[in-house]
């Protein structure tokens, strides 16, 4: 687990502290089957969104900043565990920063997982904005994903053995498992040439 929360820190400081257009979600499981979710972008996108959703009520205090922020990610984010069982989130805490970070624990994840629908449109408004995702559960391959407006800030992943796949993708080959197939026919092949040759060889002798 310590792993895993290194794996966050550098993750978010180190891509996602200061460029608007992107942000980071993740989902952390944690012992007892409790998990938390982090959200991070830079201070500059929390306050265009929230000018720009706000308008008619502009905020006059850090703590009303914070406020809409919390109010605004559970009105644009949504994730379904199984095809239909939505989580809760807890009341939430906003750590304000260059890169500010927005804390919830959530309730409701079953045990078994066997499919994640994740909808983020957070920081739509915001011209080419992209959402790196990282879904760290205990047992798993840690892997990220990408949300943006190719997949309309939506991903549907698939629980596989022991890593989380886009749905589809593990239904096609990729490049490796392609490279896999033509060097072991080509190995084959090498060894079907060398064996004739000399089975050849012996019948001339």
């Amino acid at each position: 687990m310590k792993k895993y929360l290194l794996l966050i820190v550098l993750f978010s400081s180190i891509c996602f502290a200061h460029n608007p257009n992107t942000s980071t979600i993740m989902l952390v499981e944690k012992e007892n089957n409790t998990w938390v979710l982090q959200i991070s972008a830079s201070l500059t996108a929390f306050q265009q969104v929230i000018k720009t959703n706000f308008a008619e009520t502009p905020y006059k205090t850090p703590e009303e900043f914070q406020q809409m922020v919390i109010e605004h990610i559970k009105n644009n984010l949504t994730i379904t565990f199984n095809g239909n069982q939505n989580i809760a989130f807890s009341k939430g805490i906003v750590k304000l920063g260059h890169e500010t970070k927005v804390v919830f624990e959530i309730l409701g994840v079953p045990l078994d997982i066997k499919t994640v629908l994740i909808k983020n449109s957070t920081f739509k408004d915001i011209y080419k904005n992209q959402s790196g995702m990282l879904l760290l559960k205990s047992g798993f391959k840690k892997e990220h994903f990408i949300l943006n407006n190719k997949n309309n800030h939506t991903l549907k992943l698939i629980a596989d053995v022991d890593q989380f796949v886009i749905e589809g993708e593990n239904d096609a080959p990729n490049s490796n498992t392609i490279l896999y197939v033509l060097v072991t026919l080509v190995t084959i092949g090498l060894l079907f040439i060398i064996l004739n040759r000399k089975k050849n060889s012996y019948k001339n002798n």
